[in-house]
């Protein structure tokens, strides 16, 4: 029979939990390891308006994520007003609406925003058609000589527009520049001329991220589309390209901030800049964000994420299981029975939970050699020895107590039903082959659950395991390339030893 489709359905598994793995990676920050440390802005906007006296209306532009940033969190503290998110072709607006107020208004917006080098932006569609520009006697005139001057001495879209700001500095300013000047601001003109000459820009605002700053305003860049791409320009200097400390509040051409109902309107910011687990600022992230390539337990109530924490380290344990049984040739009693075992001692310690099991086990299986000689049915065996099992552990834990030995109270945390099941199967192993194979098997038991405990209480494999689900479809992979395996176990290559000294 051909293996042709057991290998391709090993490498889909590998490939699609590596391929969600490296994509949650990539596209949501998620570190490799723990305690990775990530740079969060605290950013706050304060919006300041003396009311008219009736229904006010305040529309405030918000920041997305973008190239080099992600927006985790956001807050407002309005009181008595309205509040609306709207995301369209305008961009994400914040939008207040009151009936009534009067006098002095504040409203404040807060972000968190995570430093990620990896981030992206959604990609807006470049205008399709220029703005109209009209220009009137003889500002006419004066824009075709700044424009032809600018063209003459580039040679596309972007040097052309990196010389027309040369030009309309101050250090290089002609009498047509001056002329236009003193009708028009620096930068909308520089956008107007950039239209008139068929390049597509426009203005945004943007915020330059300095730690511990008060009442700072927005700056305004200009951004020029060129071969379905955007390139930021700064229009004191010419500059090309966004700084690594600039965040983009505004992008879309539209203004920042339109109040209706009032006046003497006014935006500025704070922020602080601090540093905190990426782990932390990964489960900060807004719920919406999840989709089915970023599927994670982060999405659950914390009581399920508590759970499944544990659960997701199964795969481990069996995979441990797995590698000691095919490969080495480990004896143990029970499939995966170790594997529950190890879950114990995660809950008690590995000392405690050792010492635990010995106690449980060698008092069980004494018990157990008595219910043998009553000729009982298996039934009824096996549930007197679970009801044995409970009360061992519970006059373990009254006397533990009664020592001041709070460690062995933690007992109460093995599984019972498969101590039980444990302690029947070595009391048949015990009658059948002997006290040798009974330690043989029980040796390598307890070997294989503490050697899985290692495994799975290890910080990094329950980080990874956790933030990563793709990791469990590699985890399936390993086991069944593993379960493939038809060869000799390490212990059984001792059968050849006499060979070696012949």
């Amino acid at each position: 029979m051909s293996r042709l489709p057991f290998y391709l359905v090993v490498a889909l598994l590998f490939l699609v939990g590596i391929g969600m793995s490296v994509h949650r990676h990539i596209e949501f920050d998620v570190p490799w390891l723990p305690g990775e440390q990530r740079q969060v802005w605290e950013i706050e906007a304060q919006v300041n308006f003396i009311a008219d006296g009736g229904p006010a209306s305040v529309d405030l532009a918000l920041p997305s994520t973008q190239e080099g940033y992600r927006v985790l969190t956001e807050h407002t503290a309005s009181p008595g007003y309205g509040l609306h998110f709207s995301d369209d072709s305008r961009g994400r607006r914040a939008q207040w609406a009151a009936r009534d107020v009067e006098g002095s208004q504040q409203l404040f917006y807060s972000a968190q925003v995570m430093v990620a080098p990896q981030a992206t932006s959604i990609e807006q569609e470049s205008l399709k058609t220029l703005p109209s520009v009209a220009w009137e006697p003889p500002y006419d005139t004066a824009a075709a000589e700044v424009i032809q001057r600018a063209w003459a001495q580039s040679a596309d879209d972007i040097s052309f527009t990196r010389e027309l700001i040369q030009n309309v500095n101050a250090d290089r300013l002609g009498e047509n520049t001056r002329l236009l000047l003193t009708q028009f601001d620096r930068v909308p003109l520089l956008v107007k001329l950039l239209n008139q000459a068929g390049v597509v820009a426009q203005e945004v605002s943007a915020l330059p991220l300095e730690h511990g700053r008060r009442r700072q305003p927005l700056t305004t860049w200009i951004q020029v589309y060129h071969d379905n791409s955007r390139t930021l320009f700064d229009p004191k200097s010419g500059a090309m390209g966004k700084p690594d400390n600039l965040l983009l509040w505004e992008n879309n051409g539209q203004s920042v901030l339109d109040v209706e109902g009032g006046s003497r309107s006014r935006v500025s910011f704070s922020m602080l800049s601090r540093n905190q687990p990426a782990k932390a600022a990964v489960r900060s992230q807004q719920a919406g964000s999840e989709t089915l390539l970023n599927f994670s337990i982060h999405s659950l109530p914390l009581e399920e994420q508590a759970l499944f924490q544990t659960i997701l380290l199964l795969p481990v344990g069996a995979l441990m299981v797995v590698l000691l049984r095919v490969l080495i040739g480990v004896k143990t009693s029970g499939t995966f029975m170790p594997v529950l075992i190890a879950l114990a001692f995660i809950q008690t310690s590995l000392l405690t939970g050792v010492i635990g099991f010995l106690l449980v086990v060698a008092v069980g299986l004494v018990i157990r050699n008595y219910l043998s000689y009553l000729n009982l049915l298996l039934v009824a065996r096996v549930s007197a020895v679970i009801i044995t099992v409970i009360a061992i552990i519970a006059v373990f834990s009254v006397l533990a107590y009664r020592f001041g030995l709070n460690a062995g109270l933690q007992i109460t945390f093995f599984p019972m039903i498969i101590l039980a099941w444990t302690i029947e199967r070595m009391s048949i192993l015990w009658e059948e082959e002997g006290p040798k194979e009974v330690l043989i098997q029980g040796g390598g038991s307890l070997l294989t659950a503490v050697l899985a405990y290692l495994a799975m209480n290890n910080a990094i494999i329950r980080y990874i395991t956790f933030n990563f689900i793709g990791v469990q479809l590699i985890l399936m992979g390993l086991i069944l390339m593993l379960g493939n395996y038809t060869g000799y176990r390490l212990l059984e290559l001792r059968r050849f030893k006499p060979a070696t000294e012949d």
